[in-house]
């Protein structure tokens, strides 16, 4: 039987976390943790499906691996949320920022399967980032910002842990995922495309 584990994809902002885990949910049916906000949902975003929206008192009623405050909004993954995927499959993944995949690494030990991206063209992310239509004073904040900085390098807490994988030719960073997957999972065990 195949023991479950979550794909904890990190890195620097414009490394492709989000590329990585629509191609795993689309090459081999692994879903993403939905995660939960207090934040009001963005036109066309369900509750379910794109966040667990909460209210600040349901928020506080469920049990966090990690959550941050930004911009006067609760965010956090639960253990409830890990829970709801692994009824679908148990190979899941999850998006999170260098110190959400530090707390996962260390509460969840080997079932945390850290996948760390990174670019080597510093200007390459700057350049993703345009490109996927950020505003400039956006991008700008943004690589100022400490959490920024601290997400160019993987933290010590990753050191011997995670898969660093430098996402600058998509071909090379597919095969790498192919083989991580592979090693996780047994070839008969997920349906691939």
């Amino acid at each position: 039987m195949t023991s479950k584990r979550i794909f904890v994809i990190t890195g620097p902002t414009g490394s492709g976390k989000t590329t990585v885990s629509h191609y795993l949910r689309s090459q081999y049916q692994i879903p993403q943790v939905i995660t939960h906000t207090t934040r009001a949902p963005r036109e066309g975003e369900v509750s379910g499906q794109d966040y667990y929206f909460e209210t600040p008192t349901s928020f506080a009623t469920k049990h966090y691996l990690e959550h941050v405050t930004y911009s006067g909004n609760q965010y956090g993954s639960s253990r409830e949320g890990l829970a709801a995927a692994w009824e679908q499959s148990p190979l899941i993944s999850i998006v999170l920022d260098t110190a959400g995949a530090v707390t996962y690494a260390r509460e969840l030990g080997d079932q945390a399967v850290v996948i760390y991206l990174e670019v080597a063209d510093q200007d390459a992310l700057i350049q993703r980032l345009t490109k996927r239509g950020d505003l400039p004073s956006r991008i700008q904040k943004r690589v100022a910002s400490d959490e920024y900085l601290r997400d160019q390098a993987l933290p010590t807490g990753l050191v011997g842990h995670a898969h660093v994988i430098v996402n600058d030719d998509w071909q090379t960073t597919r095969q790498q995922l192919d083989q991580l997957v592979a090693k996780y999972c047994p070839a008969d065990a997920l349906s691939k495309d």
